[in-house]
């Protein structure tokens, strides 16, 4: 999570304040960065950071910053390391903690926080700021008529639901082009836990329950965020995968589960774009907290991984829930320290104080500090504000929003499309717009993964816009419900304070006269369901994973009218993550799923519904018929039910597809799965040797077949032998998307498979084994919708990496086999 209004709520849920937390925050001072005057020797001109008149060793350009710095570290107090290893706080904080000492307000009104200045050393103050769906700053400044706005992107199921690593690299640097030009050095983004169990609040913000595409789709966003000289913050490691008592919830999972699954994604992002930072997560896992975890901070991150950055805690990682902090609870400072938790964020005074303490006694070492210090001085010498950079406060907002649109409806995915329901091109026909959500658009959901952007145009919005002649009367129906209905909610939910979680709309009433009216007049009814959810609590089965009673009937009715009227019914689905569909999906004639698609989402829709775009986004995650079809239902949010503390990913490795295809359970919809408006044919399938020898090379060419241009996902799934170790079914291990395909037009798409995507991890060996023997190489449209097969061998047992047990079991329980 992170931080500045968000985190901040379950600190107290009594508290009612959150207006005045938020007001402290819009209320800082902003200042510009100053000039240094510069010195001169030997004829070479330095900046004089300090102001003190001569070239300081940490000044000097003409040596390495390695030196540079460890003349800084020298000199350095006690105190000064320990203000450099936690953070500067968070302004406004004290309404929910009671008094906790002084924050210090960056110069980026609404960043979540940041690391201090050394004016002896000429150091700046760095700025951090949330997050994985754009900027989060604050919009508005006192004594101050310029606004402050920034775009809000696609929520991160969308994203990845593109398959696209170009199209998500652009997405990056539209994103790093805000937080450099608003004058943010680090974007506490992007999310990619997986999706353990669909129910997870937080899962918009995270991309796939499979870790090959969670990895590759954070790699592509952090390469492109950081191209334009700025940081990210990989988050939040690891096996974060619920809301629920998340400052406290003790995580028991296999060290198979963890490689597998709940480190993979990590290590594919840091190997292919090394991200600035990365940042701890609040759980613990096998009874420690990853913010006190050696085992992860330094042995898996650093010493397998080669992470050079820095590691940053959540915001109040490792306190024992946020109430503690009002009774004076903190973290154990020291533990971060020696686990190589460089950063405690946002800070608090009683952490320096008993971190100070520490190191004077001793009981930290010089070594432990200097050594998580020289990190931070390392990320500070790269960032925007040490260089000073003379930001502009005036970001590509217009180039930005074309990037959002134009990646939203790339992530839209067509889950149903009878006789061709869509595309609607016909702007003469009258179209009925139905459903609360069409006219409360969602942008995005709550909490640090929100965006203060200036507007977001809903789908009434986006059809008026693109030439839709939208039934009258509906809409002025609708508006003044939706305005209402939005209004009340959002009272709700400030009622529940700072994180408060949002709540469903409620629909408008109809009769079956008034709808047979409807569907006499209209060609066609667009339906949309909505579904919103935030950090801070997990969704529920009723009435939200689950279709509410009052959105059946609506379906129901609407169906009913314009079917007997010979006219099409299609859904779209305004969502951040995965609902029911099997129940009702054959009521209707189209399904598109929108997500949560940004700012400009009803454009994006628009294009999409149009034939302007032609859908090509497929599904990270596995759409079940029922919720307790997930091997993880049983075992989330934990136990005891009432308050969980504990919870035990005994379902191991088969999470999502992985359990759905090899337990053969049916779901509504699989991984892997979107349809499009054209047809593609694989064919010739080859294989570079049918022994694989250090790297196997894997074509295929595909073809559209159909009478418009489009592109296709192209995936390719490994079954290993599985006979040392059990295995799913089969894996996901490469995939590309084509370009765009005219009709008629082919392309070889080149797959590479590498030692490590045919190993499992084998505990008793302690290391990543491909075992002997044949293996299939499956190529599909999904992971269930495969068109073409190969196979392969492997002579003798390959042991592809060696590495240290890591997290041992606090407690004993067996993983699920099949």
């Amino acid at each position: 999570m992170n931080k500045n209004e968000t985190t901040l709520l379950m600190l107290s849920k009594k508290v009612k304040f959150a207006g005045l937390f938020l007001a402290l925050l819009a209320a800082s001072p902003f200042a510009k960065a100053q000039n240094n005057p510069t010195v001169t020797v030997g004829g070479k001109t330095f900046k004089d950071l300090n102001n003190n008149g001569k070239l300081d060793v940490w000044e000097d350009t003409r040596l390495s910053v390695d030196k540079r710095i460890d003349a800084i570290i020298k000199q350095m107090t006690n105190e000064e390391k320990v203000n450099l290893l936690i953070g500067t706080g968070m302004p406004g904080i004290e309404v929910l903690t009671g008094p906790v000492g002084d924050s210090k307000q960056g110069l980026v009104p609404g960043a979540a926080g940041g690391t201090d200045s050394f004016d002896r050393f000429g150091i700046p103050a760095t700025i951090v700021a949330d997050g994985p769906a754009g900027l989060r700053i604050q919009p508005t400044r006192e004594n101050d008529s310029k606004t402050y706005y920034a775009t809000a992107f696609p929520v991160g199921t969308a994203l990845a639901s593109t398959w696209n690593k170009n199209l998500l690299e652009q997405v990056g640097k539209a994103m790093g082009n805000e937080v450099k030009e608003y004058g943010v050095d680090v974007l506490l983004a992007p999310a990619l836990n997986i999706q353990r169990n669909p129910l997870n609040g937080r899962n918009f913000e995270y991309y796939s329950e499979d870790p090959l595409i969670s990895g590759k789709t954070a790699a592509a966003v952090v390469n492109g965020i950081q191209s334009q000289g700025v940081g990210t913050s990989i988050k939040h490691f690891a096996a974060n995968n619920e809301e629920t008592n998340r400052l406290t919830i003790n995580a028991h999972v296999s060290e198979r589960a963890m490689r597998e699954l709940y480190l993979r994604n990590f290590e594919i992002t840091v190997k292919e774009s090394q991200p600035w930072t990365v940042m701890s997560s609040y759980n613990k896992v096998n009874g420690v907290y990853t913010s006190d975890s050696k085992d992860l901070l330094t042995q898996v991150l650093r010493k397998e991984w080669g992470f050079k950055g820095i590691v940053m805690t959540d915001w109040f990682g490792g306190f024992p829930e946020f109430e503690s902090i009002r009774d004076g609870g903190i973290s154990d400072v020291v533990k971060q320290m020696n686990a190589g938790n460089d950063l405690l964020m946002p800070g608090i005074p009683a952490q320096k104080k008993v971190l100070l303490e520490a190191l004077n006694s001793g009981k930290l070492s010089q070594e432990v500090a200097n050594l998580n210090a020289k990190r931070i001085l390392e990320y500070i010498f790269k960032t925007p504000t040490f260089a000073q950079y003379k930001y502009s406060n005036n970001p590509n907002s217009v180039q930005n929003a074309e990037t959002t649109r134009n990646a939203a409806a790339e992530g839209m995915v067509l889950l149903k499309n009878e006789q061709n329901a869509l595309p609607f091109a016909n702007k003469q026909k009258e179209v009925s717009l139905f459903g609360v959500t069409s006219y409360a658009w969602i942008t995005g959901g709550t909490g640090s993964g929100s965006v203060n952007n200036k507007h977001t145009v809903s789908l009434l919005e986006g059809l008026n816009s693109a030439g839709y002649k939208l039934d009258k009367e509906l809409v002025d129906l609708y508006k003044p419900h939706a305005e209402k209905e939005a209004a009340a909610e959002l009272v709700e939910r400030k009622k529940k304070g700072i994180l408060g979680l949002p709540g469903r709309l409620s629909e408008m009433k109809m009769d079956d006269a008034f709808l047979d009216k409807k569907a006499e007049t209209s060609e066609i009814a667009f339906v949309t369901l909505g579904r919103n959810s935030g950090e801070g609590g997990d969704r529920v089965v009723n009435e939200d994973f689950n279709l509410a009673t009052e959105e059946i009937e609506m379906l129901d009715k609407i169906s009913k009218a314009f079917h007997a009227k010979g006219k099409k019914v299609v859904v779209i689905l305004n969502i951040g993550g995965v609902i029911e569909t099997a129940s009702w999906k054959d009521k209707v004639d189209g399904i598109l799923l929108a997500w949560q698609p940004g700012q400009e989402g009803g454009h994006s829709v628009a294009d999409v519904i149009s034939g302007k775009v032609n859908p090509s986004g497929k599904l990270t995650m596995t759409f079940p018929v029922n919720y307790a079809d997930h091997a993880s239902a049983k075992n989330f949010p934990g136990i005891p039910a009432d308050n969980p503390k504990d919870v035990t990913y005994q379902e191991g490795v088969y999470v999502g597809y992985r359990y759905f295809n090899t337990f053969d359970v049916k779901p509504s919809y699989e991984f892997g799965y979107g349809k499009s408006y054209t047809d593609f044919a694989y064919s010739n399938i080859k294989t570079n040797s049918t022994t694989f020898n250090n790297k196997l090379e894997v074509t295929v060419d595909v073809k559209n077949t159909g009478k418009v241009a489009g592109k296709e996902v192209v995936e390719l799934y490994v079954s290993a032998p599985g006979k040392s170790i059990d295995k799913p079914k089969s894996e996901l291990k490469a995939y590309a998307k084509t370009k765009d395909l005219k009709p008629g037009e082919s392309q070889t798409i080149t797959l590479t498979l590498n030692p490590k995507d045919l190993a499992s991890f084998e505990t008793a060996k302690s290391a990543w084994i491909a075992e002997a023997g044949n293996y299939k190489v499956s190529i599909g449209a999904s992971s269930l919708d495969i068109k073409q097969t190969s196979e392969f061998s492997v002579p003798k047992e390959l042991v592809v990496e060696k590495v240290q047990h890591i997290l041992p079991a606090d407690e004993k329980f067996e993983d699920l086999k099949p």
